[in-house]
Formats: C-alpha cells, structure tokens, sequence
C-alpha cells in the first residue's frame, strides 16, 4: 500500500495518482452520456437545451470541489504534522457543512432556473426544455456536491482506489438508466435528467456510508464542533478550484449567448460537443492534480523539501506527456467523436469537426495551469492557486470569447479557448518562478 509518506519515483506516483485520473475520466463519461442519448434520442433542440442549461446546474454542485480540495490539502497537511485526531474532526466538519450547503444550493437553484435560462437568450422549446431538465436535477445538487467532494478526498483518506469505485457504480448506474429510461421507454430529457439525480445520489450517499463506520483508511466521520478559523481556510484555500469551476461555467454562459449570435442552436450544440469530449480529456489532468494533491500536501507539512522538489519536476514532466497525448488525440479523433453526436446532421457535424480540429489545440497548454493551481492549493496558498483559476477560466476566456469573434467571426470562437490556455501557462510560469524561494520547491 502507498502511503503519502513514501519516496515517489514516477512508477508510484502514477500509480497513486492513476485512481483519481479514472474516477474522473469516468465522471467525465458519464456526465457526457446524457448529452449522448438526448442527442441521438430526443433530437437537436433538446441536445442544446441541456447543454444551455448545464453550466447554472454544474455551478450550484462545483461547491464540493471547493470543500474537497481546500479540505484535502488542509487534512493531509494537519495529517503530515502528526494530528491525527485533529484531521478526523476537520474532514467530519467540512463533510458536514457541505452537505448542508447542498440543501440551500438546491433550494436557490429552483428560484433563479427560469430567470437565468431566459436571461441567456433561451425562448419557446428551449426554455420549456431548460426547466425540464433543470427541475429534475436540482433535487440531487446536495448529493453533486458530496459527490465531488469525495473525488478529492478519497486520494486525502489513501483510498483513491475506493474512490474509483463509487465513481464507477454512479457512472454505471446512470450509463444503464440512461439506456434504460430514453433508448429503451423513450422517456426523453426526463429520462436523461432522472438517470442523471440518480446516478448523483450513488456517487454522494455510499462514501458517507464508508467514511460513518469503522475503516481501514486514514479518515473516519467523527462527532466535531465548527471550526471557523479552519472552515475559512479551507474556503480560502480551495477558492481556486471553486473558482475555476464557477468561472468554466459562467465562460459557458458567454460562449453560449456569442454562439447563438453567430451560428444559433447548431453553434451551440457544437460547442456541447466540444465541451463533453474536452471535459474527458481536461479530467486527465484534473484527476493527475487531484490524486498528487495530498502528497504535496503532505511533504510540504513535513517539511520534505527536496521531495517536494522532486514532485515539481516530475509533475511538470508527466503533464508535458499527457498534454501531447492529449493533442494527438483530439486531432486524430474529431471526426469520430463528433459523429458519435451529431452524425445525424451533416451540417452540424462539418462545424462541430472543424471547431474540434482548432479546440484540440488548447489541450498542449490547459495541463500546466490545472496543475499550477492544484499544486499552490496543496500549499495551503489559495490566494495564489485562485488568482491563476481567476485568470485562466474567466478573464482571459471571456476577453478573447468578446474580442475574437469581431475578428474572425464563427472561428474566433473556437481560437478564444486556445488563446486563453496560452495565457495561463504564461501566469502561472511567473508564479512558480516568484514563489520558488518561500516554498523551496526548487533551487534558486
């Protein structure tokens, strides 16, 4: 068994961080299931609907990547430190607390579905297709958020590997309902949104069954009080991937109000397709983060610094290698991959091929940053890690989603997320070149 108190060479720390890079593969997969089955079942309009509606319901849930996260890092740094006791009562609390930020979450969905949808442009089938999806999906937005909680805190507790498998039962259970519900009783977007709440509460409710009972991890829910000053840190400290998700989704948003400018539903639809292909593919690098984050975590709390150093530059290697494969993939695999979704319209597939070929590019430069964030996270420097999330998702996306379609239209769209990326790398090489000395991840 690896322990976060082991030497990694780059064999143990794939194979540490390897669960964590499946589970969200395969969150990613299934997630992408419903946009299948809708689109090859119920038809365009209801494809786009979801796609439209998607980014509100994923910011209401993207609160237990900020628990998860910030939490982690907090525990495996409080675990590093030899307090024990100390990391079961943080990890029950934030547990806790997420879980009734899930409730109030749902209930703030219901009141803003209708106004957000119409705000972004959504009328007629659309909107009617919006609220359809929507309402039978917020019930499950408190089992979201534990859902992706767990994610993180799985590799926290040394079981990324039983991470891997609740993530794979949610995922099965939604493949097979959504199989079941719109291919098999043609039930449509309910039955897509219904496959989806229920794959949500498998992936949210078994970890607290596992985590509430004697195991054999390093975490266990305990009775606890409420920390303040720990729940701000963590708040803090995981502020970055909350913002980043926040900020994918409010990007989304945009990208989708420019679409419907300048290609309307089948501009939308194509970058639905590009987003469920990309999110497989970003959750390579996602889950590398997330699985390294507590070995980090754990060195940097234990004062290992030249471990610490050592996982910077093997970080910074298997990224460089996956971004490469990643590139490769998505050109090799536009065609193919856009078909699966729109092979029904020749149209729609043309623009969805050609937006992928220019999108695939993004994937050489998006690993540094998600990794750059992850990595300051894992040093308890929220400030940092959000600061590089800020600019990556939100301000240099929606500044050149603005600016470049005034340029090249249709096309300006697509070279938006590029460009973006290529700004990120750039920051965070500047963060990691300033903060090298306070940290003493590397020499100089």
């Amino acid at each position: 068994m690896i322990q976060l108190s082991d030497h990694f060479d780059y064999k143990r720390l794939l194979r540490f961080t390897f669960p964590s890079v499946v589970m969200l593969v395969f969150t990613s997969i299934y997630g992408v299931v419903d946009g299948f089955f809708v689109s090859n079942y119920a038809g365009k309009t209801p494809f786009a609907a979801v796609n439209f509606i998607i980014p509100f319901l994923m910011i209401l849930g993207c609160v237990g990547f900020m628990f998860g996260t910030g939490g982690g890092a907090l525990i495996a740094i409080t675990m590093g430190a030899g307090r024990e006791k100390k990391a079961n009562e943080l990890f029950s609390m934030i547990v806790f607390v997420s879980a009734a930020c899930g409730v109030l979450l749902a209930v703030l969905g219901f009141a803003l579905l209708r106004p957000v949808a119409s705000l972004m442009g959504a009328q007629g089938q659309l909107l009617r297709d919006c609220l359809t999806y929507g309402h039978m999906i917020l019930p499950a937005v408190p089992f979201y958020v534990l859902q992706y909680e767990f994610q993180c805190l799985f590799a926290t507790a040394g079981k990324p590997k039983l991470g891997l498998y609740v993530t794979a039962a949610a995922g099965i259970t939604n493949i097979a309902l959504d199989a079941l519900f719109v291919a098999g009783f043609h039930w449509g977007l309910e039955g897509a949104a219904a496959a989806t709440a229920l794959s949500q509460f498998v992936g949210g409710i078994v970890p607290v069954f596992y985590f509430g009972r004697p195991n054999s991890s390093s975490l266990r829910l305990v009775r606890c009080g409420i920390d303040k000053r720990a729940l701000g840190k963590v708040c803090v400290n995981g502020s970055s991937e909350l913002m980043s998700n926040i900020s994918m989704s409010l990007v989304s948003m945009v990208y989708n109000v420019q679409l419907m400018k300048y290609a309307g539903e089948d501009g939308v639809a194509a970058y639905g397709v590009l987003m469920y292909v990309g999110m497989i593919f970003q959750a390579v690098f996602i889950g590398y983060a997330v699985g390294a984050a507590p070995v980090i975590g754990y060195h940097y709390g234990a004062q290992n610094t030249g471990e610490l150093r050592e996982l910077l530059k093997k970080s910074i290697v298997l990224v460089s290698v996956f971004a490469v494969l990643m590139f490769v993939s998505g050109q090799i695999f536009a065609g193919p991959l856009s078909r699966m979704f729109v092979g029904y319209d020749e149209g729609l597939l043309a623009m969805t091929v050609h937006a992928f070929t220019i999108f695939s590019f993004s994937f050489l430069f998006s690993g540094f940053a998600i990794f750059g964030s992850s990595f300051f996270t894992a040093l308890g420097d929220g400030l940092v890690s959000a600061l590089i999330s800020f600019l990556r998702t939100l301000l240099f996306q929606c500044l050149s989603v603005l600016i470049f379609p005034l340029i090249w239209q249709l096309d300006g769209v697509w070279f938006s997320i590029v460009a973006a990326e290529i700004m990120a790398v750039g920051v965070t090489a500047l963060f990691l070149v300033g903060k090298r000395k306070k940290y003493r991840y590397c020499h100089g």
